[in-house]
């Protein structure tokens, strides 16, 4: 087999535990303007069609700035911006129209395609669209009558769920609509978030010319925690309030991110449009290709200290009575505190797992991993043994290893295969417990 036919079936293999995740689930997608006139897009919808295929439900929610203001400078309107949106009058609001109906129409387009040869063949997507969304007007804001500029009053959840059952793509633009029969301009980011929000969507995704949100030293930040990112919203917005600037792509998206999280939505992903594969990247990988905001959670992950102690002996002592775990002393886990990954709820400790490494050997023992059992069930212990991987890779570990005597399904469905004692670090096997007769697995990072 060839160098690149092994490649590209090593990342298809582990990419299917993501295809498995997403299966389902329903993503709002937010294309920008510069998105659908951007020469990548092409490629964004191939990714879009896979994604369909893949049994993901999808709702895709357009803008077309760049349009409209090509419009409006061809017949010689004057843009007029007044806090940071659009003044959308009856001469506008005609140029606002025929943009979005030029971008609908090539999105629709773009989806339709079919031919042999190219990654859409095959395919039969059907894309829905209407007035799905109810609008309200601004109104006028210090003094400034925003016209037809508006905001979204509501979004036909139920409508679009329907849509949704029935294996369509629903197409949402920048327009509203209100029960006057009125037509209003809105925000796209405003659109999107407010889908996201009014169907319990699993992912909110944002395309932007940024690849992300980079730190200091220019590098991408592939997380941040909705309080982290509405810090950096507040940063951004005053600098640029300081120098006069108008609000950047990058702004509005992280805004919407955090207005997304704070109204329910789990997660949010800000990705290029100018990066091809940029999406499936960051949603079928392991470190993503951009940032993505996560909703805060009355649970978390983090690294136990020596205040922690007691918690923990406490979590593992049910497991040590009837002979799950080996027992350890209070000192002995203090002495191994430092290597502990513990989930806390409300202040609670609920769940443990321990990495002890083995440099020369490149090898690390997963240890004492534990969930509370009021709260198994829900995936904590794959949050501990992800959390655990991400450790050993970055102190160098090749493979991890575990000895149960108990748990060993739980530890094949997860990707450890049996071994022998033979193959645990030399340290490792010097302790060995015999009378346990523990068995040994496997697995390579």
């Amino acid at each position: 087999m060839k160098d690149d036919t092994k490649q590209y079936v090593n990342w298809f293999r582990h990419s299917s535990p993501y295809i498995n995740a997403h299966r389902g689930n329903t993503f709002v997608l937010m294309l920008s303007g510069e998105s659908v006139a951007d020469p990548n897009f092409a490629n964004i919808v191939h990714d879009i069609a896979l994604l369909n295929s893949l049994g993901v439900r999808l709702i895709l929610v357009y803008g077309s700035r760049p349009q409209i203001a090509e419009r409006l400078e061809h017949k010689q309107i004057e843009t007029r911006l007044h806090h940071h949106l659009r003044v959308t009058d009856q001469a506008t609001l005609t140029c606002v129209i025929e943009a979005s109906a030029i971008v609908r129409a090539e999105i629709e387009a773009r989806l339709s395609l079919g031919l042999p040869n190219t990654p859409m063949a095959g395919s039969r997507i059907k894309v829905v669209s209407g007035n799905f969304v109810t609008a309200k007007p601004v109104g006028v804001l210090d003094g400034v009558d925003m016209a037809h500029t508006g905001e979204v009053r509501r979004l036909d959840s139920e409508a679009i769920r329907q849509q949704l059952d029935d294996g369509n793509i629903v197409l949402l633009s920048h327009l509203g609509y209100s029960p006057t029969g009125e037509l209003f301009n809105l925000a796209v980011e405003d659109v999107a978030t407010a889908a996201a929000s009014a169907i319990d969507a699993d992912k909110l995704i944002l395309f932007g010319a940024d690849p992300g949100v980079l730190d200091s030293s220019g590098k991408l930040r592939s997380e941040l925690l909705t309080r982290k990112a509405e810090r950096l919203v507040g940063q951004y917005l005053s600098s640029l309030e300081e120098t006069n600037q108008p609000h950047t792509e990058l702004s509005r998206n992280l805004e919407a991110a955090v207005n997304a999280c704070r109204r329910g939505v789990k997660r949010c992903h800000l990705v290029s449009h100018k990066v091809d594969g940029a999406l499936l990247a960051e949603l079928f990988t392991r470190d993503g290709s951009g940032t993505m905001v996560l909703q805060e959670s009355y649970e978390q992950l983090r690294k136990a200290t020596i205040e922690d102690v007691g918690a923990v002996l406490e979590l593992i002592d049910p497991l040590e009575q009837d002979g799950t775990l080996v027992r350890r002393s209070r000192e002995v886990l203090e002495n191994e505190i430092e290597r502990f990954t513990l989930i806390e709820r409300d202040g609670v400790v609920i769940g443990c797992a321990a990495l002890y490494p083995f440099s020369q050997e490149k090898m690390g023992e997963l240890a004492c991993v534990v969930v509370a059992s009021e709260y198994k069930g829900g995936a904590r212990g794959d949050q501990l043994l992800e959390a655990i991987q991400q450790q050993a890779l970055k102190q160098g570990l090749k493979r991890l290893f575990v000895l149960t005597t108990k748990t060993a399904h739980w530890f094949v469905e997860h990707g450890f295969v049996e071994s022998t004692v033979e193959q645990l670090p030399g340290e490792k096997k010097e302790m060995f417990n015999l009378q346990r007769n523990s068995k040994v697995f496997v697995r390579t990072l």
